[in-house]
Parts: C-alpha cells; structure tokens; sequence
C-alpha cells in the first residue's frame, strides 16, 4: 500500500519517519534487555528499575535469532543492556555473541554496562566471541559526579569504574562513556570533561540530561530490609522532585560549556561528545545517527525484555510502550502495525505537528518523543524543553563560527536561522576589494522602483559595491543607509546585503522586513559584532515600537566560487509575535532611528549583555 503524504504529513516526516517509510537499508536498533531491570548496583536515578520491569530471566539466542527472522535483510543495531548485562554471567554471554555473530545482518552490537564486573576474563570472552564488540561504560565525570551511582550498600562505583577504564586502556581497548548530567557536574563542564578525556580509554561521551523533576515517590525495596541505597534514595526525592534533576536550560549552558572546553583543549582530535557532535553535522546540513536529531526516532529503535515482550524506544514508558509478544512478530509489518495502532507512539508522532513550523526543524530535529511527551504530560507543556534545544543549535552555531570565543554561545539574542542557499560569486575577493585600496570599480546598473533599490542585472550589492564604489551611497536604499553607514565607517565592519523593508501593497508579493547583513573577516571579529549587536539590542530594549521585534541571526554565506561556508550575521526588524505588517511598517522608521542612535554610541564590547540584561521575554514567552 502506497503512503499519500501532505505538505504537513511530510514536514513532519523530517523529525519522525515512520519505519515503513524508510530505506529498508536504514538499521532499526534492538535494545536488548538481558536481564530486565536486574542489575548489581542500585543507582539512585536508574530509570529503568522505576518501570518495575521483572528481572531475573534471560534473553537468549531464540530471540535474537528471531529478531534477525522478522527484520529479514534489514542491519540491526544491538544494545545489550539491563539493568547490569553482565550478570548473565559469562556462559550465557558467549552464547549470545556468537548468535549475534552469527548473524549476517547484525552490523554493530554495543555493550553497555556499569564496569563493575568488568576483568581481564570479560575481555577475553568478547575478543574470542565477539571481537568487534563496543564497549559503553557509565560514568558521570569525576568522583563528585558519580556521587549518585552506588552500590546497594550505598558505597560508591566511582573507583570500580577507574579501575575497568585502566585495565581498557592496558589493553589498548577503547570505549564510549555515558555521562548522566545532575546538579553534582553543573558549572564544572570544563573540569569534567578533562578528566573524563584523561582517561585514554576513551573515544566517545555521550552527554544525557537527568530530566527527573517529576519524580515524587523514591522506589520500594523488594525484600523486608531496605538498602541503604534505597535510604539514600528516599531522602533525595519529594514533592519538589529528585535532587539530582536539572532543568533543561541547566542541560544546554552545561553542553555548550561541555562543548566549549573540548574544542578549546583539543579532545575533538580523539573524542567525539554528543549531543556537540550531533548538533554540529546538522548545522552542516550532514545527517546523523543520533536519533534526537534525525528522523529516525521511536519507529526505529525497539526494546526487547527477557519475558517475551517487544516495545518501543527503552526511555518510553511502560507498559504504554509496549507493541506486542515477541513471539507473535513473523514479519517487519506485524511491528509496523503494531505501533500505527500504539496510543503512546501515535501521540508522540502527533506532538512533533509543533515541529513543522519551527525554524529550528532541519537542525534539532525533534529531539528526544519520550522528554518531550514527559514534559507535556506532567505539566501541559514542552516549551521548556523546545527553548533549550533552541539554545543548543544556537550555542553551537556560535562555536563553530568563534570556537576561540565560548561565552558568545550562551548570547540570548543571537539564533541560529539558515538563510539560503545565500551564496556570493567570490566572498574571498570581495572581502580583499572592501579592504584594499582605492582604485577602478566596475560600474553597475542600478534599479530603483517603489518597493527597492536593486542591480538592474539580477546582482547582488556584495558582488560589486564597496564604501569605496562610487555608486556605493546610491546602491543603499534610504531608509538603511544611516545604520549600514554607521556600521561600515563607525564600526568598521564589513555588510554584504541589506533591505529596508517593503510593504508591496497590491503587487501580489509578500512584504519584506528590514535587514542588514554582516560578513565578519575572522573568527574574532564574528564574536566582537555578535557581542556589539548584542549591547545594542540590549540598549534599545523598551524603546523598539511594540510592533517590532529586533533579532541578531547566525546565518552562513557560501562563496561560489570555492564553495567554502563562511559565519555572517544578520541584524533584522520583523514584526512582533502576533502582529501585523501593518503595524510593522507604521513603527518601522521609529525603530530604524533607535537602532541607528544606539549603535553610534555602543562601543567595542568583550561580551555580549545578556548576562547585564536579559532579553525580556516575548509575548508568546509570557
């Protein structure tokens, strides 16, 4: 049966693809549950034992030699994963991995585990029978951090896990590391993510937000003596939440710090970090496996429990996602169907229908179904959620364009908007032209009409005009030209485009807004005119009309002739949330006069003013 997608059904197809829709060559993941929540430390935040998912049985080579029948030619990727996979115990593991290779279709197979049972004997088992097999261990940073992971008799992990990371790196093993962010690691990012990457071992972190705020009620034991863990447990958790939840702002300004630090000190050179890594190849237009980040989100990731059950994504909550018995799968499309009639995985689906006019799509990608439906459950709302991925992509922008200059990333003001293909024939020989010395310039036909100034020839101003054209004044329209001529001769900086805005009445076109475009020469300069904007904004802060809002872009210029993407920004007055290109264009002069006034007396800052004056909330915000 043929899929008729909509406009809308496609857009929303970028952040949730549906397995059916997909390339039978895309891998579905398979989170094997080896022994349910069974594990042999008792971390206080353990998502996985608040599911009350029975422990105690074991996954086997029938199931996974079943998963390969139903999926037929298409890869697997395998999660092994409690719980504690290791308490299998190790004849049962070679089993399992011999299974698992011998499975043509099997293409990666991760091992996650808390590195407590980790020895010499392990690895062996691994290299006889698996050898390709990648190794995860569970560390939140440094001692402080791992301050949550205990043991049940609520000592702690944190020297077992050195001791596995050392014995890795003796013998010339690498591993990932998975790091739960909690208030224990917050404004230490730089510190962490040094002595994580002073482990050799290491090739990989992956940065996950302990979103726990709405967990009330701490976990029972099951015996008639409680743990000391679960003590401990009791006493971090009320009706506020648990105390070792962050809120989703604490989890972006920790990432890009995160971020900040392993691009300054060089750790990108050995380490991957997510979500920095994700963010990045999206910011490039390059797609990426983590599933936050792409489309290949719920439909696509599966978790089998050792009792015969089959669900959805392992972070989603049971038993809502649960699909069907194992054994009652023969087919792909018995799983399809499964979840097209799954309540939990059509309201997730559904929630992403706020990601089809977000300008943010291409790049977040949705994020995470299980945080957001979380979040919208217990509160009614995911904005919180929304904002921060919003602050990630613009965090990262900034540091891909100024890695030498971390603080610009947490600029409130300044967001991430691709506004392309915007392509220049030569950006290197204009920028040498706007610098150089006077001399000939090739003179251009200019159009002016009603609604603008433009190349009568289709060109663009930054292919030919410069201060020192002498069309240069008359390239720029009238009601820009004050601010462009502030920025270029007072600030010294360099415009490649501007607009000032056009209403078009009854010529059929949309309306344009005001903008002017910047082309910063260097990295230093990128972070000194986002900062500069940054005051200015600041400064004309309840003196804009309520009808205009001022923004600064982040935005890219590909150079045609080398194909190179190089950082620009864009300072634009739109019309406020909610209102109208009426009201816009009547109070546009009044905020082009203020904008233009401010910026005449905002000198060279160091950094941006969001940490003097935050932005004021929009009204949407309110």
């Amino acid at each position: 049966m043929l899929n008729t997608l909509t406009p809308s059904t496609t857009a929303i197809c970028e952040v949730w693809r549906p397995l059916e829709d997909t390339d039978h060559g895309a891998a579905v993941s398979v989170v094997l549950k080896l022994r349910g929540e069974t594990c042999d430390v008792d971390c206080l935040y353990c998502f996985e034992k608040r599911k009350l998912t029975p422990g105690g049985a074991r996954i086997t080579p029938e199931h996974i030699r079943h998963l390969g029948e139903i999926f037929g030619e298409r890869p697997l990727a395998i999660e092994l994963h409690g719980g504690e996979p290791l308490t299998v115990g190790k004849e049962s593991m070679a089993a399992l991995l011999d299974e698992l290779a011998a499975q043509s279709t099997v293409h990666r197979v991760h091992l996650q585990t808390n590195a407590v049972r980790l020895d010499g004997e392990w690895l062996d088992l691994f290299d006889a029978h698996y050898p390709g097999l990648h190794i995860g261990i569970s560390l939140d940073g440094d001692e402080q951090g791992n301050s949550w992971r205990v043991g049940y008799d609520g000592n702690p992990l944190y020297p077992h896990i050195v001791n596995a990371l050392n014995l890795l790196a003796e013998r010339q093993r690498s591993c990932g590391i998975v790091t739960v962010v909690t208030p224990a690691v917050l404004g230490r990012a730089a510190e962490v993510i040094d002595h994580i990457a002073a482990f050799t071992a290491v090739r990989a972190v992956h940065l996950l937000p302990a979103f726990d705020t709405t967990v009330t009620q701490p976990l029972k034991s099951a015996g008639r003596r409680t743990s000391r863990s679960r003590r401990l447990q009791a006493r971090a958790v009320g009706e506020q939440g648990a105390a070792w939840a962050i809120t989703p702002a604490q989890y972006a300004a920790f990432v890009l710090d995160a971020a900040a630090r392993w691009i300054g000190a060089g750790h990108f050179r050995r380490i991957k970090l997510d979500p920095a890594v994700a963010a990045i190849r999206r910011l490039r237009g390059l797609e990426t496996s983590h599933c936050h980040f792409a489309s290949h989100k719920c439909s696509h990731v599966l978790t089998a429990y050792p009792d015969g059950r089959l669900g959805s994504c392992d972070e989603l909550p049971w038993p809502q996602a649960q699909l069907l018995p194992l054994a009652a799968a023969r087919s792909e499309a018995d799983i399809t169907q499964a979840q097209h009639t799954n309540p939990l995985l059509t309201a997730g689906r559904q929630m992403m229908t706020k990601c089809t006019s977000c300008p943010y799509r291409e790049v977040c990608g949705g994020g995470c179904t299980a945080t957001r439906w979380r979040m919208l459950t217990a509160t009614g709302s995911d904005d919180a959620y929304c904002d921060h991925r919003a602050r990630l992509v613009d965090g990262m922008a900034h540091l891909l364009a100024a890695p030498d200059h971390p603080a610009g990333a947490h600029c409130l003001r300044a967001h991430w908007r691709p506004d392309g293909p915007d392509v220049i024939g030569d950006v290197d020989a204009f920028l040498s032209r706007w610098d150089g010395p006077p001399g000939a310039r090739t003179a251009v036909r200019l159009r002016h009409t009603d609604h603008g100034t433009a190349h009568a020839d289709g060109r663009r101003e930054a292919d030919t005009l410069d201060p020192r054209h002498p069309q240069w004044r008359d390239g720029i329209e009238d009601r820009v030209w004050p601010l462009v001529d502030t920025i270029t001769r007072s600030w010294q900086a360099v415009t490649y485009s501007s607009c000032q805005g056009h209403a078009r009445p009854d010529t059929g076109q949309a309306p344009s807004a005001f903008r002017i475009g910047l082309l910063p020469r260097t990295r230093s300069e990128y972070a000194a005119l986002a900062a500069r904007l940054c005051h200015v904004l600041a400064a004309a802060d309840g003196y804009l009309p309520a009808a205009v809002t001022a923004d600064i872009i982040r935005t890219e210029v590909t150079s045609a002739r080398t194909g190179r993407r190089h950082p620009a920004l864009t300072l634009t007055l739109t019309p406020a949330p909610a209102g109208t290109w009426a009201d816009y264009f009547a109070g546009l002069d009044q905020a082009v006069r203020t904008l233009t006034h401010v910026s005449r007396h905002t000198p060279a800052g160091t950094g941006c003013a969001c940490a003097l004056r935050p932005p004021r909330p929009t009204r949407e915000e309110r």
